[in-house]
């Protein structure tokens, strides 16, 4: 009787953990990969009905390793006169008139041993959308993809790009 009842118990055990594991990245995909910001920057609004580009803000991704947090000084470049009586803007307002960055929280963190550059992909023709997804939909950026070693792997290969170490590693 045991030896019939082991099979459908491990069965069970697995389905249990393949239901555990799809919990853990629901949970992931939407809670806990989109960190509060000191400012509710809307990124749809000021992509699809301003119209501005992605390099616009972040000026640095064909130019340097990073895409580049946008300064204070570009935001006002618009908001000086642009939508001033809104919540988020009057906290815009307040960081220029402190003389003071904004303390964005990263989205996309990678860890201290993995040397990625923006400049190189963005040469190569990959889109932004490829790692970050649809950006321009978003009201609150979320991280969409885990950008994790084996990701990046697999789009090396299909890309023949380099996947020896030293490319990505310090």
């Amino acid at each position: 009787m045991i030896k019939k009842l082991l099979p459908l118990a491990f069965i069970g055990l697995a389905v249990a953990g393949v239901l555990l594991v799809g919990a853990m990245g629901l949970n992931w995909y939407y809670n806990g990969n989109k960190p509060d910001q000191p400012i509710a920057f809307n990124h749809n609004l000021h992509i699809e009905k301003v119209g501005l580009e992605c390099t616009h803000c972040h000026r640095y991704t064909d130019k340097s390793p990073q895409a580049g947090i946008p300064s204070v000084s570009i935001c006002m470049g618009c908001h000086e006169s642009a939508a001033i009586d809104r919540p988020e803007v009057k906290k815009l307002r307040a960081f220029w008139e402190r003389k003071e960055p904004i303390a964005w929280n990263k989205v996309h963190i990678q860890p201290w041993h993995v040397r990625f550059t923006h400049k190189r992909h963005i040469k190569a023709g990959i889109e932004c959308t490829h790692c970050h997804g649809e950006v321009k939909a978003m009201t609150t950026v979320r991280k969409v993809r885990t950008l994790e070693m084996g990701w990046c792997v697999s789009c090396h290969r299909e890309k023949n790009a380099p996947t020896d170490c030293l490319n990505c590693h310090k």
